[in-house]
């Protein structure tokens, strides 16, 4: 009789469907075009410039008024897409390709139910999800808890792909943080809408892997609290790209030409070591520690191939209250599988947050 390790077969699918998608030629790797030169410097400048001086004193959400049409409607539920303008700042946004200056959002909400009673979470995209509709699925059936679901879609994906780039695999290293930046500016601001405009009783933001490190951050940096709920998510992007798989799919040698067209020449032990310093500005660990920490709940995976446990217990440490939960499986299967213990794990963030008082 032969026993098989299920663990090590979960973790093995990783590496064969990383190996897949990242070690052949069927896309260029990650960062095939370089740094992305001045692009980079002013990221690394803004980014810095998230983190008050003073806990608390982070920015304010830029207000919006999205333009909504209806997709379709039942006796019970509608779904609208609406479009914005970025809120990122003008230098950022001369920074980003023109394709992802306007922002696209799905809104799957109950019918007949007061804003006051409801609760919304905004879903951030994992990497390589471009539509609303695996994020749509995980939401839809929520709705009979009176939860709704937006769903933003993140620049450089989808309809706001930049014209050059095959796939998800970003030109540049510039475009992730400008792909962070943006998703967060735009999430708080359409937090913000949710709780000022639309008036709902409780908010939350959720995302899987990329998505769940932009969650963490929004959760972070937001001034009200809000239940965040970060999947299958490591605590920095340097645990991605310069540990787990996605290291085999990112253009290492075009990181060090272009390293050596402004004169500086690096073995690729340097050019990973770069990586690292500039890739720390993403460790959510330096962020504040969100509002209520008691409504962040970590879902991971016991054998993720692409994210290592000491990741995830990492973040729990930096942020006392939070609670991590594990799911058997790797990152693909868990991806795939465990739908039902991320919808658990939303309705039990929000539950532990208290309604906002309505207005008088």
């Amino acid at each position: 009789m032969v026993t098989v390790n299920i663990g090590m077969l979960h973790y093995v699918i990783d590496h064969i469907y990383g190996a897949f998608m990242h070690r052949s030629k069927i896309s260029p790797p990650f960062f095939s075009r370089g740094w992305g030169g001045s692009k980079l410097e002013l990221l690394e400048r803004m980014i810095k410039d998230l983190f008050p001086e003073v806990e608390g004193q982070n920015l304010p959400p830029r207000l919006i008024q999205p333009i909504w049409r209806t997709v379709w409607e039942t006796k019970t539920a509608c779904l609208r897409e609406g479009v914005f303008r970025t809120t990122c700042d003008e230098q950022l946004i001369s920074a980003l390709p023109p394709e992802s200056h306007t922002a696209r959002v799905a809104f799957l909400s109950p019918k007949y139910v007061q804003p006051q009673k409801m609760a919304c979470v905004v879903h951030l995209a994992g990497t390589g999800d471009h539509t609303y509709d695996r994020r749509l699925r995980l939401g839809g059936p929520l709705l009979k808890e009176n939860i709704a679901t937006m769903v933003l879609e993140s620049p450089f994906y989808g309809r706001r792909r930049p014209m050059l780039q095959r796939g998800s695999k970003l030109l540049c290293v510039s475009d992730l943080l400008l792909l962070g930046r943006a998703t967060i500016d735009e999430t708080r601001s359409l937090l913000h809408w949710l709780e000022c405009e639309a008036g709902f009783g409780k908010m939350g933001v959720c995302g899987l892997s990329m998505g769940g490190v932009h969650a963490a951050m929004i959760g972070s940096l937001h001034p009200t609290p809000v239940a965040t709920l970060p999947f299958l998510s490591p605590h920095s992007a340097v645990v991605a790209f310069c540990e787990g798989i996605l290291r085999y799919g990112t253009a290492w040698e075009a990181l060090r030409e272009d390293l050596a067209v402004q004169k500086t020449a690096m073995t690729l032990e340097e050019v990973r070591e770069r990586m690292r310093n500039v890739l720390s500005l993403t460790d959510v660990t330096r962020f504040p520690i969100p509002k209520n920490p008691n409504a962040v709940i970590f879902v991971a995976a016991t054998d993720d191939g692409y994210i290592p446990k000491h990741s995830v217990l990492e973040l729990q440490k930096a942020w006392p209250g939070s609670e991590v939960r594990w799911v058997t499986g790797g990152h693909v299967s868990s991806f795939l599988l465990h739908n039902d213990e991320f919808r658990r794990a939303i309705v039990d963030g929000l539950n532990r947050l208290e309604w906002k008082e309505p207005p008088l």
